[in-house]
């Protein structure tokens, strides 16, 4: 049978095949950051294209945390019946979803927000200057990553992931590009990975030890002076051990200046590096299209599951396609197998 469709289990968590839909953001919601009907319609068409593990976009545990005015959010319990109803639904086509909690930091361009950053740089020249945070508000923030996690435990989320990548708040503490403090908060490796462990230890204080916790990263910063996946790596090993269970492994967006190469499947020697270095299992993706790219990472070690994100936009289906593709002896939902190719004889 294909690697690519053999379930993988973590924690308490069992996702049924290697492909995980990396979380996207869709800039759909309200200004409230409620979910409506196109985010309905989105995450169930994968479910039912076969997706092992959905990851619902970034979503802000602060108003002041959102990437736009139109972000998802879980900074207020009105947040949850909505997100249970999603949940639920998923559900009933054996995938597992899990929401990714995220802060912008200083590339917040929600209309009306103050911004925060680690250091007063701005993302650009065309973007404000944050305030650099101060202990209370990094305890502040800390404190709303927590309470975001039991909101997503009320609303009946598999996994949480964490979002440290791609030059939002918590990559801006961990990059040396962005993280210009003088306190225990900046400097060193160590003190940079002080926030993150506080989040880490925060979000753990309220989601069950029977379900687990992923961690995204940019292993890559794309500038000499940055991090690169050593870097990373050693940071993880630091925080591992506070509840960390998968490393979701992407790269850059910490600096405009940042050129990046992207070709198919980009990514996926940095998530082999994390994966060596830190002993834990990863996701890996970077312009992953096909299903036999897909198992060719599966089946050679080099990632433990794969996410596909701008291919799932243009083919919800991606995952039965795959079953074909690959030979494997998995069915299609009981509604479509008429729309299978492999059977059909029209």
């Amino acid at each position: 049978m294909a690697e690519t469709f053999e379930p993988f289990t973590i924690r308490k968590m069992t996702v049924k095949n290697r492909i995980v839909m990396a979380p996207m953001c869709m800039y759909q919601a309200d200004d409230d950051g409620r979910l409506n009907l196109f985010h309905f319609v989105h995450y169930a068409t994968r479910a039912v294209g076969g997706v092992g593990l959905i990851l619902v976009e970034a979503t802000a545990v602060e108003r002041r945390g959102r990437i736009s005015s139109r972000d998802l959010g879980l900074w207020e319990d009105a947040h949850v019946d909505k997100l249970r109803e999603l949940t639920d639904e998923i559900r009933k086509y054996n995938t597992a979803i899990g929401v990714q909690l995220a802060h912008a930091g200083r590339k917040c361009e929600a209309e009306g927000e103050s911004i925060i950053a680690p250091t007063a740089l701005s993302f650009s020249e065309n973007m404000p200057v944050p305030e650099e945070m101060s202990r209370e508000d990094i305890r502040a923030v800390a404190g709303a990553f927590r309470d975001a996690a039991r909101r997503a435990r009320l609303a009946g989320f598999d996994v949480v992931e964490i979002h440290g990548a791609h030059g939002y708040l918590i990559n801006q503490f961990l990059s040396p590009l962005t993280n210009k403090r003088s306190d225990e908060y900046g400097g060193n490796l160590e003190n940079r990975a002080r926030f993150l462990i506080e989040v880490v230890e925060a979000v753990r204080s309220e989601w069950p030890d029977a379900l687990p916790v992923i961690l995204r990263v940019s292993a890559e910063d794309h500038m000499a002076e940055g991090n690169h996946p050593g870097d990373l790596a050693a940071i993880i090993n630091r925080v591992k051990e506070k509840g960390v269970d998968m490393v979701n492994v992407s790269s850059g967006g910490v600096v405009k200046e940042a050129v990046i190469n992207a070709y198919p499947g980009f990514q996926i020697p940095f998530a082999e590096t994390i994966r060596k270095e830190t002993g834990l299992p990863v996701i890996g993706g970077g312009l992953v299209t096909s299903p036999e790219m897909v198992e060719e990472i599966v089946q050679n070690g080099r990632s433990d599951l794969v996410y596909i994100g701008r291919e799932l936009l243009r083919n919800p289906y991606f995952a039965l396609d795959a079953i074909d593709a690959l030979g494997a002896d998995v069915d299609w939902p009981e509604s479509y197998k008429r729309g299978r190719k492999a059977l059909s004889k029209s």
